[in-house]
């Protein structure tokens, strides 16, 4: 499914006008433009994520997140989001611990992401006892040319101190302090928001960091 023109189109409008009179006017192009074929595109790279992980069983629905803004306690009172976003795993958007591939797709860009994204206290006590527990491994996935090429290195920000045990092992692994194991991925232009692969674009993402996936299946106990 190819995100068209009309939905760039809206997103660039959106951005000049985060209003709730110009949405409400515009409602209608929303539905049509955006939320339907989000929400088609969603379905498509579901299908192809379950032939790899056959315990993903959502639905779209399960999976989007919601257009409007949280501004309970921003100093940004826009009402709307500026893109439409996604989490394709086994327990969708309320999951993000539990890797998948999660996307966005604005006016004029589309970002990627997988991995686990920023780990609670006992899922981050998890992935560090089975990074200690193969270092070697980590660093084989994470330093492999695959990954890097299109990654680079994991994202997110690091912790500066470690619990004692992991010190040692933290060394020789960076990847110990990371508060977030995820990798990412931003194509600007609109051509790539309209490709009309899209689908298959955005998962072979999770395809070239299985790896790394598997690791942290085995770790978070998933597999």
């Amino acid at each position: 499914m190819a995100l068209s023109k009309e939905y760039i189109s809206f997103f660039k409008e959106l951005s000049a006008n985060n209003t709730s009179e110009w949405f409400n006017a515009n409602k209608k192009r929303y539905e049509q433009h955006v939320k339907a074929p989000f929400h088609q595109l969603v379905q498509e790279v579901i299908v192809l994520m379950k032939k790899m992980d056959p315990q993903i069983t959502l639905e779209p629905k399960d999976s989007v997140f919601r257009i409007n803004r949280d501004i309970r306690f921003s100093n940004d009172k826009s009402p709307y989001k500026t893109y439409m976003a996604a989490v394709v795993s086994r327990g969708g958007r309320k999951d993000t611990a539990t890797p998948g591939i999660y996307f966005q797709a604005d006016g004029g860009s589309i970002s990627i992401f997988g991995g686990s994204y920023e780990p609670d206290k006992e899922n981050l006590a998890r992935i560090r006892k089975a990074i200690a527990k193969d270092p070697k491994r980590v660093n084989k996935i994470l330093q492999g040319k695959k990954f890097t090429d299109l990654f680079g290195k994991l994202g997110g920000d690091r912790y500066k101190i470690l619990p004692p045990e992991f010190k040692a092992v933290a060394e020789t692994t960076p990847a110990m302090y990371n508060k977030s194991f995820h990798y990412e991925k931003e194509y600007k232009g609109a051509s790539y928001v309209t490709r009309t692969d899209l689908a298959k674009f955005i998962v072979d993402h999770y395809k070239t960091a299985q790896e790394w996936n598997t690791f942290l299946m085995e770790a978070l106990g998933k597999k």
